[in-house]
């Protein structure tokens, strides 16, 4: 259940149901919500909308501010799933980082090839 507040106006079904809606994106990566929170607020320049959502792992946070209310509801859905595919993709980032070589066998092997060649070289 998502708890919607709004300190200047009703929250309407359809209010309801775009949040609902751009949350519903997130479940689509399989992970639990944890007491969704969203803010509404009516400011002189339009509205600021703020979301805390809780996950298993996180906690994601996005705040929007708009002249239209279901363009900033839009635009703090995208940034709750930006952090949310960021934090999912965490791990694959740190897979692909370059892998240690232990320099002291890789180093003493390429020494002793370059050595053989420059004596032959230099003997003849």
């Amino acid at each position: 259940m998502i708890k919607i507040t709004s300190k200047d106006f009703d929250v309407t079904a359809p209010i309801r149901e775009r949040i609902e809606s751009r949350l519903e994106k997130l479940s689509r990566h399989d992970i639990q919500l944890i007491n969704p929170h969203v803010i509404i607020e009516q400011e002189k320049q339009g509205f600021k909308i703020e979301a805390s959502v809780g996950i298993p792992s996180n906690q994601l946070f996005a705040q929007a501010t708009d002249k239209d209310l279901y363009a900033a509801i839009n635009a703090m859905g995208q940034k709750l799933e930006k952090q949310l595919n960021r934090l999912n993709h965490k791990p694959e980032g740190a897979r692909r980082a370059v892998p240690v070589i232990n320099n002291d066998v890789v180093g003493d092997d390429l020494e002793d090839e370059h050595e053989e060649t420059f004596d032959k070289e230099y003997i003849a």
